[in-house]
């Protein structure tokens, strides 16, 4: 099978999801002729940077060989800069410009910077900088006030999940509403993530019984991700105060190797969906339409017993914030548990 994130690479802008200010901007400066002779993208990783950079060229009727893609990870010391130097005074074949892409341009040498910006305070009328970062704070100011600067945002949960059923269905699948959530989730902002995972399930799923349905189960399966049983268990402990069997589900959580961060994510959104419906009806058409029919029958459950309160849920929501940068990562959660359950 053909890598999904390349088969689905955006070509053209219509084809952008999650960037509309970005392709605009961009589109306006083509059409205005107010084209900048640098730019720098940055943001996080599979936000777009690289495939709007080749979209941005082609959009300059730049020939493919006139069009430069450089890894500065591998091509980052001054002398690599020099041969750049070089090469730009050089006529481009057969277009307008000449179009450098330089990806992960943070990795750059001290050296190589200051090579770099000698290029760009004074660049040929018939070249074009795209530098891309995931750093923007290992970039100098000296490059930055020279560029044209984007920041990409990370897509919301709901873009990536609607762009990956939309990927689904045209491969031959259809995703439930749990199973893409949870590959939109495990995608953590980034579209190239998110369909890899989608890959890895497409690609496990000959031993499902019906190939072209995919449920969360079947996700939870394939990607090592939590079972909703672990954390369905875990919320009905909490709201019956039994810190014994809560605190147990969590060893059993570390000890199965989940990630605590997917798992308390699981667990606070989970919570979340039971406390809005438990307190506001109007939102149980949204909340049905992000869960699998398991887990909407699980929520609708919990909110009838009107045990969910808002106090539970902050202290578990203050788990979740301290959980990242906590040296044993269950800990956070393993006290919440404890003071709500005492």
């Amino acid at each position: 099978m053909t890598v999904l994130y390349r088969t689905y690479r955006p070509s053209k802008w219509s084809e952008v999801v999650g960037q509309n200010q970005i392709v605009v901007a961009l589109k306006d400066a083509i059409s205005s002729k107010h084209v900048a002779h640098a730019y720098l993208f940055s943001g996080s990783r599979g936000t777009g940077k690289t495939s709007i950079a080749r979209i941005l060229a082609h959009a300059l009727d730049t020939a493919g060989e006139d069009v430069y893609e450089i890894d500065a990870a591998s091509n980052r010391g001054i002398d690599d800069i020099r041969h750049l130097r070089d090469h730009v005074a050089v006529l481009p074949f057969s277009s307008m410009y000449k179009v450098y892409i330089i990806d992960e341009v943070h990795m750059l040498s001290k050296d190589a910077w200051n090579a770099l910006l000698k290029t760009l305070e004074e660049p040929p009328s018939h070249v074009i900088f795209i530098l891309a970062t995931t750093e923007l704070e290992k970039v100098p100011d000296t490059i930055i006030s020279r560029c044209q600067t984007f920041i990409f945002k990370r897509p919301s949960r709901d873009i990536v999940r609607i762009h990956i059923s939309d990927i689904a269905k045209r491969e031959g699948y259809s995703l439930d509403a749990g199973a893409a959530d949870l590959i939109a989730l495990l995608g953590d902002g980034s579209f190239r993530d998110a369909l890899g995972t989608l890959e890895k399930v497409i690609a496990s799923s000959s031993g499902l019984k019906d190939k072209s349905i995919i449920n969360r189960a079947a996700v939870e399966n394939i990607t090592g991700a939590p079972k909703s049983e672990i954390v369905n268990a875990l919320i009905e402990q909490i709201s019956a105060k039994d810190a014994d069997k809560a605190l147990a589900t969590i060893g059993k959580a570390v000890e199965s190797g989940l990630s605590m961060n997917i798992f308390i994510t699981l667990v606070l959104e989970k919570m979340r969906f039971i406390l809005l419906v438990q307190n506001s009806p109007s939102s149980q058409d949204q909340v049905k339409s992000r869960t699998s029919l398991d887990d909407w029958a699980f929520i609708s459950t919990q909110a009838g017993k009107k045990t969910m309160t808002v106090v539970v849920l902050s202290a578990v929501l203050q788990a979740s914030i301290e959980t990242s940068r906590a040296s044993i990562e269950s800990l956070p959660l393993e006290l919440a548990v404890s003071k709500i359950c005492v």
